[in-house]
């Protein structure tokens, strides 16, 4: 069985504004990311920006960091 996670609220809004700034998606962007995939209850504008920076991420539009990232 999975553990639970929770999604905070605006978590989505946060990280798109921070990949937004940087241009790259940290470990805890992922994790991020990984909590609203599995969030049941998600809205549909969270869920799309969600889509949106995961393809921005195969497409090469944004790198991918183990650590912090400096804008």
């Amino acid at each position: 069985m999975f553990p639970q996670v929770q999604l905070l609220p605006g978590a989505i809004s946060e990280i798109l504004a921070a990949v937004t700034e940087t241009g790259c998606l940290t470990l805890a962007d992922r994790y991020g990311l990984m909590a609203a995939t599995l969030d049941d209850s998600l809205n549909e504008e969270d869920r799309r920006s969600a889509n949106r920076l995961l393809r921005s991420v195969l497409r090469g539009r944004v790198r991918i960091a183990n650590d912090l990232c400096l804008a």
